[in-house]
């Protein structure tokens, strides 16, 4: 994923909702962190932004959040760190969130051995499934043995999050922020946007957040297999509609969704003109549960599934084996992280086109596209001295190295030779053995990254695609206003909440409950802690702004 991967429509299902409880318990008093509030603290600067030179794209950027793209790999390489973080002789322990398969063991894993040998520092990489993420995350928060650095990412929601990293992790202030960060060029390279999207806790920076495109995500499509259906970019819902049932005939599916996709619900509700999660504006908090734009979406997607526009096993596949099915065209589309496009490119294995949908447009509404947080999450360090910290942001220094270096390109391809071969054309193409030991699988991208170009080598063309496609849906994006503030309610309670809407929007999209119990879910959110955390995010926006 990325996403929620990516995604918070990546979100996972609760299989740790009995954590709660035991987290509140654990994380009270003053070893719990105390307040997390941002208002009325005093806010250490952002880091100062000192963007990496880098080679001259193909297909321009634009401020408004367009990525550069790359149709050819630079010719000439540089370096981006003088330096081995260590010596060679330092271990550290870090945990993230994984979309791929469990990766080789260290001592048969290439790829592995080649970025700890360049790092200089023996890494323990513990990786969790998306499936089994927050279960893993509750166990871990809970306990007394944190690895040297966690990764916060996925989109998900969890108990008392930011009271445990005040109390257990490393305030960071000191050596990011303003231009501290100029002791790591690299991350000095991450863009003002991403940290705002991480956000401080009370007024401090505690984390670094990992660089994503202003695009959250997107439905992958088969270009083909919709064309044939009667695909058109922008086409009308009803036509859409029409098309995916169409395009399901024989065993085949439109629209894939797994259990932690939920049936897309972000994308429809927000091409139904539903806000992006919340709305602060004009002294008012508004929730894209609460909309009648979002009950029109859940009304759309219900009538999909009647019409057998999604796979019937969408509330028990997971996204890994969704992926699965969207390769070999039993789905015709499913939601996914802007990060996953390579990945899935190289799944596919030129099977079919792989693109991206356009919204579709509904009578009356002005469809918006869901910005994206800025990151994927972020990365905490564990409390230690001065000079352990130091290596952790030396590591996380060297993994932010940018496009066009040799550091970049051995965390992204691997070994050339073992990992990727340079193709005719000049572009790192991986090879059988890089498809299995990847960054995919060991995601040291998921620690940290540098700000991604639109480049997928081998695949130009997937390239001229996806900018073009940017330069349409990235006008439409509109924010969510809550990344970044905090509300102790949701701190708290968050999980749950998430819980409700996602327990909800399975129930009637799936048929199991009807259209009118949707009021009564979302009252029952604002009473777990949607209302207050409302009240909360207003209060913390009007005191930063």
């Amino acid at each position: 994923m990325s996403r929620r991967t990516l995604l918070r429509s990546m979100a996972v299902g609760g299989a740790a909702l009995a954590a709660p409880a035991v987290l509140t318990a654990c994380s009270t008093g003053a070893g719990g962190g105390g307040n997390v509030s941002n208002a009325g603290k005093k806010a250490a600067p952002w880091p100062t932004y000192a963007p990496a030179k880098g080679p001259t794209p193909d297909l321009a950027p634009t401020a408004e959040g367009v990525q550069p793209g790359y149709t050819t790999y630079p010719e000439k390489l540089v370096r981006a760190t003088a330096e081995k973080a260590g010596t060679g002789k330092q271990k550290i322990k870090v945990m993230t969130i994984t979309y791929g398969t469990p990766p080789k063991p260290v001592g048969r894993n290439e790829y592995w051995q080649a970025v700890n040998e360049a790092l200089g520092v023996e890494v323990e990489f513990t990786v969790v499934p998306d499936a089994d993420f927050r279960a893993k995350m509750s166990t871990l928060m809970s306990g007394d043995d944190l690895p040297d650095m966690i990764n916060f990412g996925g989109g998900y929601v969890l108990p008392r999050e930011s009271q445990f990293v005040k109390a257990r992790c490393a305030d960071l202030s000191d050596h990011l922020s303003g231009d501290a960060v100029k002791d790591y060029p690299n991350l000095a390279n991450i863009p003002t946007y991403a940290w705002e999207g991480m956000g401080r806790i009370a007024g401090h920076i505690y984390g670094l957040p990992i660089e994503r495109a202003k695009v959250q995500g997107a439905m992958f499509i088969n270009r083909e297999a919709f064309d044939a259906a009667g695909y058109r970019p922008g086409m009308s819902a009803p036509d859409f509609h029409a098309m995916a049932a169409e395009a399901s005939q024989g065993k085949k599916f439109a629209l894939g969704a797994s259990t932690v996709g939920f049936y897309g619900y972000l994308y429809h509700a927000m091409w139904h003109g539903a806000p992006n999660q919340w709305q602060l504006k004009g002294g008012k908090a508004t929730d894209m549960y609460g909309t009648d734009a979002f009950k029109a979406a859940l009304e759309y997607m219900a009538k999909l599934r009647e019409a057998g526009a999604y796979n019937p096993d969408a509330t028990s596949i997971s996204q890994v084996d969704l992926k699965t099915q969207f390769y070999n065209g039993t789905v015709r589309s499913m939601t996914d992280g802007w990060g996953a496009v390579i990945s899935n490119a190289q799944g596919i294995k030129d099977e079919f086109t792989l693109d991206v949908a356009e919204p579709y447009t509904v009578d009356g509404v002005t469809p918006v596209y869901q910005q994206n947080r800025g990151c994927f999450g972020y990365t905490v360090v564990k409390k230690a001295s001065k000079e352990r910290i130091e290596l952790m942001l030396r590591v996380l220094n060297w993994l932010a190295s940018p496009f066009g270096t040799k550091e970049y390109e051995l965390m992204h391809y691997g070994v050339e030779g073992t990992h990727f071969t340079y193709n005719k054309d000049g572009d790192p193409v991986a090879t059988e053995t890089g498809l299995i030991d990847s960054r995919t699988n060991l995601p040291f991208p998921y620690l940290m990254d540098a700000p991604q170009p639109l480049y997928f080598p081998g695949f130009p063309d997937l390239t001229k695609r996806l900018h073009a496609w940017e330069k349409k849906v990235v006008p439409l994006l509109v924010p969510d206003d809550h990344w970044g503030l905090m509300s102790e309610t949701f701190n708290r309670q968050g999980a749950t909440m998430q819980q409700i809407i996602e327990d909800g929007v399975t129930a009637v999209v799936s048929g199991r409950k009807k259209l009118s119990d949707w009021d009564g879910i979302h009252r029952k959110w604002q009473s777990q802690g949607g209302k207050r955390a409302a009240e909360e995010f207003l209060a913390e926006y009007e005191a930063a702004h």
